[in-house]
């Protein structure tokens, strides 16, 4: 099994988390129609209250990249940005477990 695999923490500016996560369901919504998409996970903090976490599996590397490439992913970035304080991600290499 070669999967790609995306933890991205999202840091929004203050009050601006559920704005960021809605932005954030509109490209999971969108991810439903990419069969190499696996897996898009929107999740909240219920400790950190502007951080959003976003769980990704793709069937590879490439299809991840080709997915940013597409117009409505550059949208939700365009739109994502001005609300993000910060970002931090690590790249992950799924290797089995339920769901998966």
């Amino acid at each position: 099994m070669s999967k790609f695999g995306m933890n991205v923490k999202f840091t929004a500016k203050e009050g601006q988390r559920d704005a960021l996560a809605q932005i954030l369901l509109g490209a999971a919504a969108v991810a439903e129609g990419v069969p190499d998409c696996e897996k898009y996970i929107i999740s909240v903090s219920d400790t950190e209250p502007d951080v959003i976490w976003v769980y990704e599996i793709w069937s590879n590397a490439e299809a991840h990249q080709a997915s940013l490439d597409q117009e409505a992913s550059k949208a939700s970035i365009r739109q994502a940005m001005p609300l993000i304080a910060g970002v931090e991600s690590c790249q992950i290499r799924p290797v089995g477990g339920k769901g998966l």
